[in-house]
């Protein structure tokens, strides 16, 4: 587990993608600490190195059959009634799959908002109900569904903000090959717009 404690009253509790704990979130993680968040991101993996980029095919299989959703997000439930009482304002950010796991995670009522990057999997689930606002990003196009057809079906929720952006699933990661450095920096401006204003 990643953790960068400052004593404040807001946590933010990051969720990794498949590849685990590697040098995106870390720097991300640290982005937040910057802004005077507490940060806490778990290691879903539970193995000490993460995946490389080019292992995406063996990281996806690992994540599916010894995770997968449910167990991950039962083990950020479990978190989230540890630390519920010691913050007055708990957010979710999560990338990928991690984004997903937040979204499965959003009808919890000790959350103040959940910030989803890319979050295909949320097109399985789109029967939940949040109980928090959440803000989505999306890339322009993903390779395996419509991006459009998602954001129809999301958008009939008031407390869902969208936005769609240049690029392709990972823009955010300055590691990626697929990142887009105008697309994260504004992402990540409306994630800051959307914390202080929730």
């Amino acid at each position: 587990m990643l953790q960068i404690l400052k004593k404040s009253d807001t946590l933010i509790i990051v969720i990794h993608e498949i590849y685990g704990i590697n040098q995106h979130i870390k720097k991300f993680c640290d982005l937040l600490s910057k802004q005077d968040f507490d940060v806490i991101c778990p290691n879903l993996l539970e193995r000490e190195q993460p995946f490389d980029y080019f292992e995406e095919k063996i990281a996806y299989f690992n994540f599916i059959e010894n995770i997968g959703f449910s167990i991950a997000v039962q083990k950020i439930k479990n978190l989230l009634l540890s630390v519920k009482n010691e913050y007055q304002k708990i957010y979710i950010i999560g990338f990928s799959v991690g984004a997903t796991i937040a979204w499965l995670c959003s009808e919890e009522e000790c959350l103040d908002g959940v910030v989803g990057y890319y979050g295909s999997r949320i097109r399985n689930y789109t029967q939940i109900v949040p109980l928090c606002p959440i803000i989505l990003f999306f890339p322009q196009e993903e390779q395996s569904f419509s991006v459009d057809e998602l954001i129809s079906k999301l958008n009939k929720e008031k407390n869902i903000e969208i936005y769609k952006y240049f690029g392709q699933h990972g823009f955010s990661d300055p590691f990626s090959s697929k990142f887009n450095e105008k697309s994260s920096q504004n992402a990540f401006n409306e994630m800051l717009n959307f914390l202080k204003k929730h």
